[in-house]
């Protein structure tokens, strides 16, 4: 079959761009080092933050708030395809400070959401224990009631079946090794298990992009940073709420469990777990919800996050060549502003004006 688009990289960009590119009649195959979505996608811990679109904002923004304008939307429509449920819910948000620093950050969060429109109420110690009455008491907290979360495990196996019955070619333990190029096209890609040839390219490499990208002669700035998350399972409900703490978070599941969340290590690609960090984890959880002290850790994970020097994504282009794209570098966003990633690079790819400016996300930049 001749393929109009080889996208390399199957994680949720890569995914959700397949998923997209199909539903608008493109023939797409995926490839993937290893197995779809088991990276930095599947580790996280689903939180779609509140964001709405108003005129003004940064591309940034407007992109994240696409992306959680859409992820209802496709929540329902990859329950619908597949009978997958990805435990798609708006449970809302605490953000917390407990620190003059922490409080200068949640001043700086209020001042983004009066700008984009999100609706926050700030929370009193008569309001906080009755909403969490688990939740130790906090000198300011803030409630934004659009916050919401997904199952990322559910929604990656939600995208790969929906992908798949609608056609898409999934190639798992298929790396991209090399580039053969004619003129200003990129004819096809050299991988473990031969030549693969398509219309167009696309890279989606998470943390492995820039390794990727080198291929072609482009240096982009996406490295690792890991992150590990540990989660508990009290046997009951013991938070309602994704709580916010800076970088670090408790995100609660239906079924009782807590995620514990997470640390920001620059360690190249180094995946593995550390008990210094775990028992951070663990400290922080049981400081802030002492109800978690004694909650059985059910399991531990790590996984690799694509960052950028000045924290934009790639959403571009590559300027050499007509029919070569990427899509990384999301950081911590990725699941988020998956959906609305896969909507602009889609339209990008198919020779239509985003209805994203993406000028700021040009890898040329």
């Amino acid at each position: 079959m001749n393929f109009d688009v080889l996208i390399v990289g199957g994680g949720a960009i890569g995914l959700s761009l397949a998923y997209e590119l199909v539903g608008r009649g493109a023939k797409v195959h995926v490839i993937d080092r290893g197995q779809f979505g088991q990276e930095s996608s599947w580790a996280g811990a689903g939180m779609i933050p509140a964001a709405r679109n108003v005129a003004g904002l940064h591309p940034l923004d407007q992109l994240a708030a696409l992306g959680w304008q859409l992820h209802p939307i496709w929540a329902e429509r990859l329950r619908a395809e597949t009978g997958i449920d990805n435990g798609y819910r708006r449970c809302g948000g605490l953000f917390l400070a407990h620190s003059p620093a922490g409080a200068e950050e949640l001043a700086s969060f209020r001042r983004m959401w009066h700008q984009q429109g999100v609706p926050v109420e700030t929370v009193s110690p008569t309001q906080l224990a009755d909403i969490e009455p688990n939740l130790q008491p906090q000198s300011e907290v803030d409630l934004v009631r659009d916050e919401a979360q997904l199952r990322n495990p559910r929604h990656l196996r939600a995208l790969v079946a929906a992908c798949e019955q609608r056609g898409v070619k999934l190639s798992s333990q298929v790396a991209a090794l090399g580039f053969v190029t004619a003129a200003k096209s990129v004819v096809a890609v050299q991988t473990n298990i031969g030549l693969i040839e398509a219309d167009k390219v696309c890279i989606c490499g998470g943390a492995w992009s820039a390794p990727i990208a080198s291929l072609l002669g482009f240096e982009v700035g996406v490295k690792p940073i890991r992150g590990q998350i540990v989660l508990l399972n009290p046997g009951r409900e013991v938070i309602r709420h994704n709580i916010n703490d800076g970088p670090r978070y408790l995100v609660p599941r239906d079924d009782g469990r807590v995620l514990v969340g997470s640390t920001e290590e620059d360690v190249g690609f180094e995946k593995r777990t550390t008990d210094v960090a775990i028992r951070g984890l663990l400290d922080f959880a049981t400081t802030l919800v002492p109800a978690l002290a004694g909650a059985p850790v059910e399991k531990s994970w790590s996984g690799l996050r694509p960052a950028t020097l000045d924290v934009l994504p790639y959403l571009s282009r590559l300027p050499k060549f007509d029919n070569a794209w990427i899509a990384a570098g999301h950081f911590r966003a990725g699941l988020s502003m998956s959906c609305s990633t896969a909507v602009v690079m889609a339209q990008l790819i198919n020779g239509e004006p985003p209805q994203i400016d993406l000028t700021p996300f040009r890898v040329d930049r």
